[in-house]
């Protein structure tokens, strides 16, 4: 048994790149059908595309404020492709209730701080500006509100006194990349739980 997983990038792909080594070495028990991007030049379409994953760019920016009809677009989209769950891995668009409540409990966020802490962006600046001890990323369901989604799986890491933003972000990326397979492997077992 596997799930048919769709992927939603905007930018390089690394997490995406976590995810296709999950499916690939059978941490996970999903298939990856679908690799989607918001960013026609986005740089993880290329490196989809050759490990044979299907790939599709739907630029929101024709769309201008109509939110609702580029979700349409994505959900046909995945639909088509007979997706059973999407992991968001740097998609940087948020998703309406049109969309979350269609797909309720079957799209996958991962967030680079400690939910509930730091939703929304900036994440690495706040914690450092927080004086933060310890900082990390959380994998989470997605839900209507911003990163609020019940938390899967999280990873923290100690804040060094000499971290900048940027070597802040760097560790908790490293993080990211071995979160998102466990989270994604426990997802897919409770979908696959629940279509037995």
């Amino acid at each position: 048994m596997s799930v048919n997983l769709g992927i939603f990038i905007s930018g390089r792909g690394t997490n995406m790149e976590a995810l296709l080594d999950a499916c690939a070495n059978g941490t996970a028990p999903a298939t990856p059908k679908l690799v989607l991007s918001n960013r026609p030049d986005a740089l993880g379409l290329t490196t989809a595309a050759k490990r044979a994953i299907a790939t599709c760019a739907i630029d929101h920016k024709p769309f201008g404020k109509d939110r609702e009809a580029f979700e349409r677009a994505l959900h046909a989209k995945a639909t088509d492709a007979g997706i059973d769950l999407i992991a968001l891995a740097g998609f940087m668009r948020i998703l309406s209730p049109w969309f979350t409540e269609r797909w309720e409990g079957r799209v996958l966020n991962i967030h680079p701080s400690l939910l509930p802490k730091y939703p929304g962006l900036n994440t690495h600046e706040r914690a450092l500006e927080a004086g933060d001890a310890e900082h990390g990323c959380s994998v989470h369901w997605v839900n209507s509100g911003l990163d609020q989604g019940e938390t899967i799986a999280q990873a923290a890491i100690k804040v060094r006194s000499d971290d900048t933003v940027e070597t802040l972000r760097a560790r908790v990326l490293v993080e990211e990349h071995k979160l998102y397979p466990h989270a994604l492997k426990i997802a897919c077992e409770q979908i696959l739980q629940r279509q037995s």
